[in-house]
């Protein structure tokens, strides 16, 4: 792929502190990063720091281009993981080098994206597999028989605590458990969550 120079001769290289967010989940960004040097790690971001991992990447290279040549949202965060030295340039500048390609170029580079985002796409699936995984789990350890003979939870922490014992997000644990509502597996919304099918929570669960 052509360098940041060929795109922007005027692009300068800049350093960035470990910890700084560089791509968010669910955005199109306004530039397109090459990493000359460093390490990032890829992932679900919580409130302040990566949760989930499922990648890194080292220098040197491009950082998510291929969203970018996808015309997609980016579909992981990314957050230095050592201090960075990097160039940016303007998304608009990106596509239109893109555009000058030859048209069998422009395909091949579109081939490969798409290539990556599925790869991405398996991670990002296997991660949401394994929090589905975790919550089953932690609900059937605090299931508590009701009157009626049926299982509940009652919440007694704040979501935001019971995602941090869990290992995820609190927007994870949330996402999860409205996929469990929608499957029929639990219901309610408030502080008590009814365990609607106990068993296919167990199996969700891997017991």
């Amino acid at each position: 792929m052509f360098s940041v120079h060929t795109i922007n001769p005027q692009a300068q290289m800049r350093t960035l502190n470990r910890g700084q967010v560089l791509l968010r989940r669910g955005f199109e960004a306004d530039q397109v990063c090459y990493i000359e040097s460093g390490r990032v790690a890829l992932g679900v971001m919580g409130a302040e720091e990566m949760e989930h991992q499922i990648g890194v990447l080292e220098g040197p290279c491009w950082l998510d281009a291929s969203s970018v040549v996808l015309g997609l949202p980016h579909l992981v965060d990314a957050v230095a993981d050592t201090p960075l030295q990097l160039c940016s340039v303007a998304t608009t500048d990106f596509k239109k080098a893109i555009a000058d390609m030859h048209g069998s170029a422009q395909a091949v580079l579109t081939d490969v994206a798409m290539a990556h985002r599925r790869q991405t796409e398996f991670a990002m699936s296997r991660l949401a597999k394994d929090a589905e995984a975790r919550c089953a789990e932690w609900l059937l350890s605090h299931a508590r028989f009701g009157a009626k003979g049926d299982l509940a939870v009652e919440l007694q922490q704040r979501k935001r605590s019971i995602a941090a014992q869990l290992g995820i997000a609190p927007e994870t644990f949330s996402r999860v458990l409205r996929t469990l509502r929608e499957k029929r597996l639990i219901s309610g919304s408030g502080r008590v969550l009814n365990l609607v099918n106990p068993s296919a929570l167990r199996s969700l669960a891997g017991f």
